[in-house]
C-alpha cells in the first residue's frame, strides 16, 4: 500500500468517525425534549417543593427556614390533617377493594361470547371517562338532591324516606364513591378486558377437558394469567384515589358537613392556595409523595410474592 493511498484513506476513516458519532448521539438528541420537560415541570419542582417544606414561605417576601416545624405542625397539631389523610384512606380503600373488583366483573361481562352488541356497550362504558369532570359530578349533585333529586325519587317511590345525600355526614364519602364508581369503572374494566383478550382460549379448553369448573378456570388461570393488569390496576387506583379532589369538590367545595369528604389533596389546595402557606402545602405534598412511593413498592413485592408461588 503506497502513501498517496494511505493519504486518501484517511479523510474516508475520519468521516466514518464522524458519522459513528452523529449515529451515537443522534437518539439522544431526538428523545432530549422529553428530558427536558420531565426536568422542567416534574424533577424540578418536585426538588423544590422537597426543599420549600423546610421553610415558612407566602409566595412573597423572602422565605424564612423553619426547620422541621412544618412537619411537627403537622403530625401532632392539626386536626385536619389526620382527618383528610382518614377520609384519603378510606377512598383508596374502597377504590382498591370495590371499584377495581367491579370493573373486573365488568370486564368478564364484556368478554363473554354470548354477549350481544359487545362494542355498543364497551363504547357505552368507557363514555364517562371522556366526559367532563365538572358536568359529571354537578349531574351528580342533581341526582343526589333531597326534595328532586331522581335517587330519592325512586327511594320514594319504592315507599322509603328521603335521603339527605349532600347534608348527612355519614353519607358524604359514599355520595363522592358513587361519582368515582361511575367515572372509573368503565376504565379499568377496558384495561381487564384487554388482559383476558390475551389469555390463550386453549388455557380454558384445557382446564374444561380436565373437569375444572367455571370458579376453578378463573380461579386458576384467569387470576394468576391477569396478575401484570391487575397489578398496573392496583398502582394507578391506588395514586389516582390518594390524589382525588375534583370530584368532592365540585360536589362540596369545602369538605362536606364537618369535613367528612374532605380529602388530603383538598385540604392541600386550601393550604397553599387559599391560605398562602407554600412551605406547609410543600411539607405535604412530600409527605403524600413518600407515602403512594412506600405504598406502590409494597404492591410491587406483593404481587411479586404472590407470583412466586
Amino acid at each position: 500500500m503506497t502513501t498517496s493511498d494511505v493519504v486518501r484513506a484517511l479523510p474516508l476513516s475520519e468521516g466514518k468517525k464522524r458519522r459513528f458519532r452523529q449515529d451515537k448521539y443522534a437518539p439522544y438528541f431526538f428523545i432530549s425534549p422529553f428530558y427536558i420537560l420531565f426536568a422542567v415541570f416534574f424533577l424540578l419542582p418536585t426538588l423544590f417543593a422537597f426543599v420549600l417544606g423546610f421553610f415558612k414561605w407566602a409566595a412573597l417576601g423572602t422565605p424564612e427556614f423553619f426547620g422541621l416545624k412544618n412537619y411537627q405542625h403537622m403530625f401532632y397539631a392539626d386536626p385536619y390533617f389526620w382527618k383528610a389523610v382518614a377520609n384519603t384512606a378510606f377512598y383508596a380503600g374502597a377504590s382498591l377493594f370495590v371499584v377495581a373488583p367491579l370493573a373486573l366483573l365488568e370486564a368478564i361481562a364484556l368478554n363473554s361470547k354470548r354477549l350481544r352488541f359487545k362494542y355498543l356497550w364497551r363504547t357505552l362504558y368507557f363514555a364517562p371517562i371522556v366526559t367532563s369532570t365538572v358536568a359529571i359530578s354537578l349531574v351528580f349533585r342533581l341526582l343526589y338532591n333531597t326534595q328532586y333529586g331522581f335517587i330519592n325519587q325512586i327511594i320514594i317511590a319504592l315507599g322509603g324516606v328521603p335521603v339527605a345525600w349532600m347534608e348527612a355526614p355519614g353519607l358524604t364519602k359514599i355520595a363522592v364513591m358513587g361519582v368515582v364508581v361511575w367515572r372509573w369503572t368503565g376504565l379499568l374494566a377496558i384495561y381487564f378486558l384487554a388482559g383476558l383478550q390475551s389469555i390463550p382460549e386453549e388455557l380454558y379448553e384445557a382446564a374444561a377437558i380436565d373437569g375444572a369448573t367455571g370458579w376453578q378456570r378463573f380461579w386458576n388461570v384467569t387470576l394468576p394469567l391477569l396478575r401484570p393488569v391487575t397489578l398496573f390496576v392496583a398502582v394507578i387506583v391506588l395514586i389516582g384515589s390518594m390524589q382525588i379532589f375534583d370530584d368532592p369538590q365540585i360536589l362540596y367545595g369545602n369538605g362536606g358537613p364537618s369535613n367528612t369528604a374532605l380529602t388530603f389533596v383538598q385540604y392541600l389546595y386550601n393550604q397553599g392556595i387559599g391560605q398562602q402557606l407554600f412551605g406547609y402545602a410543600s411539607a405535604m405534598g412530600v409527605f403524600l409523595f413518600v407515602i403512594i412511593f412506600v405504598l406502590s413498592l409494597a404492591q410491587l413485592r406483593f404481587f411479586r410474592g404472590f407470583g412466586s408461588d
